[in-house]
């Protein structure tokens, strides 16, 4: 069911009348404890005057009160500006925009700017329209940053789609984009390269913000020149040192806490210690799953725990709402209650516990005690999302096998041959990997996964277009002792990633997704543990939230039966396949050096290939 609320610019004569009392209020809102993001004030008893959807008038509503009005009692209540999410994938809470609205409205997220790329790396500029024509029908804000980077990594890795430089500019002309989504390929801005910097172009011609992913610990000319070029935002800090260097430099610092990346605790003393101002500060999700939803919230919780960490109540607000609306230009409709912006309202008995009791949209209730007040309708998406995986043939335990080179000779062992070999070894909670080299045995002339060691194989497999392509590597850290689990959630290409223990259970565990049109899987001797179907794009569930909040959480309890104890294990595996994080990645074109940006080598000792992959 839509809300849908007339620009300002259609409603001026009407809104004037009503704040004078000539036209009576549609809705009045009684006694609250307003929080003003403006002056950084809570001001109380005050009453809310709404008509056509927006506030207009802030003091004693009584005379605005007519007949037909709807009067609302909030004695005791905080009232407070709908929650803005400054950046997030809705593709990573793994539902539908329709399925993730019934679920963050109620936690009091009001409005998203979402970062659609990865459909945009399946199904390219039609996938993120089908995203946004969904949301045009909710009562839930959906503002759209155009993906700067499909592919992430240009020659390293194989995608579904590609956006250039004339398809952003394109883009921008469209109703809702308000920006260039993350802009990752920051090498490729510094070294000046035409495509990226013809993306910025098109933005900043269109008087949009180009978002900023910078995922250097660098203050210096790096950073520098990349701000200059007009990345004008971060969510990459990890440390309160990088959220400090770009503030000091003018950028917005999103600070974000999702469902596996819990950056807050660490970087929100750049603020807290230094007695900053928080003007530039924004608190975000990036990516959340339904099962963090359903059990701590959404935005809220990003909010509750910058204020466990010390963060003034009102400033957190503040870095959800004014700051996030100002610094994306759409703070004449959203970021405060005030006369002339839309009545995005939230009613809280605590700020601090940040669990609205009841959620106001466009001046209608939307939500109250947790549960949705009104109908959304179903989202519909054309067979040929439902169909985006294609690979040449069924995967066979054989193809997960891992050669040593001709001519290699093992290092002996206590009788046992071993190779040195790079592996990715994956931080818990934490965006990164670090390039190891782990010696593993040599089996029948083959390199094995080994429990002792926490070693599995990891295998990223083409599955866009058939092209038979696939890169074969290590993983340290995940602790899997048998098994294996597949995903085509595989930031940000989403080809098909496999990790194992067992050639067997690899083969189907990638088939099985193949099977179904996507999601993920665990499997333990030829048996399936678990399975969180996503058949659109590979990416969403067609099924509501909190059924796959239960598949979520039945295949967390399958990758611990395999041996993992990590938390939100399923985005770090995700981003194995990410070749612009350091240190070191794969993807189905091989093991990436994402620090030197060049192919290297599986095996110590062999030839690195500086140049960059063909994809045969």
């Amino acid at each position: 069911m839509t809300l849908a609320v007339k620009p300002l610019a259609e409603l001026t004569r009407r809104l004037v009348l009503a704040a004078q009392g000539i036209e009576k209020a549609d809705t009045a809102i009684k006694r609250g404890r307003l929080v003003n993001v403006h002056t950084g004030e809570v001001q109380s008893p005050v009453d809310v005057v709404i008509k056509e959807g927006r506030v207009v008038f802030i003091g004693d509503a009584s005379f605005a009160i007519g007949s037909q009005t709807q009067v609302i009692d909030a004695e005791g209540c905080y009232l407070i500006p709908g929650l803005l999410d400054g950046h997030m994938h809705v593709e990573s809470s793994m539902v539908t925009v329709t399925e993730l609205a019934r679920a963050i409205l109620p936690q009091g997220t009001t409005g998203i700017f979402m970062d659609p790329h990865e459909i945009a790396n399946v199904l390219g500029l039609e996938g993120i329209r089908l995203m946004m024509e969904e949301a045009r029908a909710l009562p839930l804000r959906v503002y759209t940053t155009i993906p700067s980077c499909v592919p992430a990594a240009p020659g390293f890795e194989d995608t579904g789609a590609a956006i250039a430089p004339v398809d952003v500019a394109e883009a921008m002309t469209w109703p809702g984009v308000v920006g260039l989504g993350e802009m990752m390929n920051f090498p490729g801005v510094l070294a000046g390269d035409e495509a990226v910097h013809g993306e910025i172009r098109a933005t900043l011609r269109a008087d949009r913000v180009v978002t900023g992913h910078y995922g250097l610990p660098d203050s210096g000319p790096g950073l520098q020149g990349y701000i200059a070029a007009g990345g004008s935002s971060c969510h990459e800090s990890t440390t309160a040192e990088e959220v400090l260097a770009k503030l000091r430099l003018g950028m917005y610092a999103m600070l974000r806490e999702g469902s596996a990346w819990h950056d807050v605790k660490a970087t929100i003393k750049s603020v807290t210690e230094n007695r900053l101002d928080t003007r530039h500060l924004l608190l975000v999700t990036d990516d959340t799953h339904p099962d963090t939803i359903s059990t701590v919230g959404h935005l809220n919780h990003v909010v509750r725990r910058a204020i466990q960490e010390g963060l003034d109540p009102i400033r957190a607000i503040q870095a959800v709402t004014l700051n996030t609306a100002e610094y994306f230009g759409v703070s004449r409709d959203v970021g405060s209650i005030a006369p002339g912006k839309v009545a995005d309202i939230l009613f809280l008995q605590d700020l601090a516990q940040m669990r609205p009791h009841r959620v106001m949209v466009n001046g209608r209730l939307v939500a109250e005690n947790g549960e949705m007040l009104v109908d959304l309708p179903a989202p519909q998406y054309p067979e040929a999302a439902r169909q985006s995986l294609h690979l040449r043939a069924p995967m066979r335990p054989e193809d997960f096998r891992i050669m040593i080179p001709s001519g290699t000779v093992g290092k002996p062992s206590g009788g046992q041959a071993l190779v040195r070999v790079r592996t990715m070894e994956i931080r818990e909670n934490n965006v990164l990997t670090r390039s190891v080299v782990e010696e593993l045995p040599i089996i029948e002339d083959q390199v094995s996964a080994s429990p002792e060691k926490g070693v599995a194989k990891v295998a990223s497999i083409e599955r866009h277009r058939g092209m038979g392509t696939m890169g074969s590597g290590f993983v340290k850290g995940f602790g899997f002792w048998t098994g294996a689990v597949a995903s085509t959630v595989a930031h940000d290409s989403h080809n098909l990633l496999v990790v194992g223990m067992r050639d067997e259970d690899m083969a189907l565990a990638a088939n099985t997704l193949v099977q179904v049109g996507g999601g993920m899987v665990a499997v333990k001797d030829g048996k399936i543990l678990a399975l969180v179907p996503l058949p659109i794009a590979g990416l969403m569930s067609d099924q509501p939230a909190v059924v796959v909040a239960e598949q979520v959480r039945h295949l967390e309890g399958a990758w611990r039966e395999l041996g993992c104890r990590l938390a939100s294990p399923f985005m770090t595996m995700a981003l194995l396949a990410l070749p612009v994080l350091p240190e070191l990645r794969l993807t189905n074109r091989g093991l990436v050096d994402s620090v030197n940006f060049k192919i290297v080598d599986l095996f110590v000792g062999q030839p690195d290939h500086s140049a960059r992959g063909d994809g045969h």
